[in-house]
């Protein structure tokens, strides 16, 4: 596939995986409020978990280059935020909130591994790969 394509397929991935990522985000802040960061979390993990269930199909061969490239690298690179996660990490250990520190910093990380693990084996699982 030629640079262009792929370049293309990523950067329109990237797009949508972005958005999502911010019409999510405020929608979930304006149901929860803003002294915790739930949206940036809810998107971690459920991005972790999209990606468990796509590397699953991935490796039994379902989707070519193509599809990895718009959805794992564009569409999942986009809307996952890590760097945001570690922008309000720092947030709040500013504002002194030492327990919520902790709790995003736990919870994001071993929810969104065990939302990989179980996106992958699931759907392992369901595919029978």
């Amino acid at each position: 596939m030629a640079t262009l394509s792929k370049i293309l397929l990523i950067f329109l991935g990237a797009g949508i995986g972005a958005n999502a990522r911010y019409w999510l985000g405020g929608w979930i802040q304006v149901r929860t409020g803003v002294a915790f960061p739930w949206n940036t979390m809810i998107v971690n993990i459920s991005g972790s978990l999209a990606m468990g269930i796509l590397m699953a199909v991935l490796v039994r061969g379902s989707l070519g280059g193509n599809g990895r490239l718009f959805l794992a690298i564009g569409l999942l690179g986009g809307y996952t935020t890590f760097s945001s996660f570690s922008y309000e990490v720092v947030g709040l250990i500013q504002e002194r909130s030492y327990l919520y520190a902790l709790w995003y910093i736990l919870g994001s990380n071993v929810l969104s591994i065990l939302g990989c693990a179980l996106g992958y084996i699931g759907m392992r699982a369901v595919t029978g790969a």
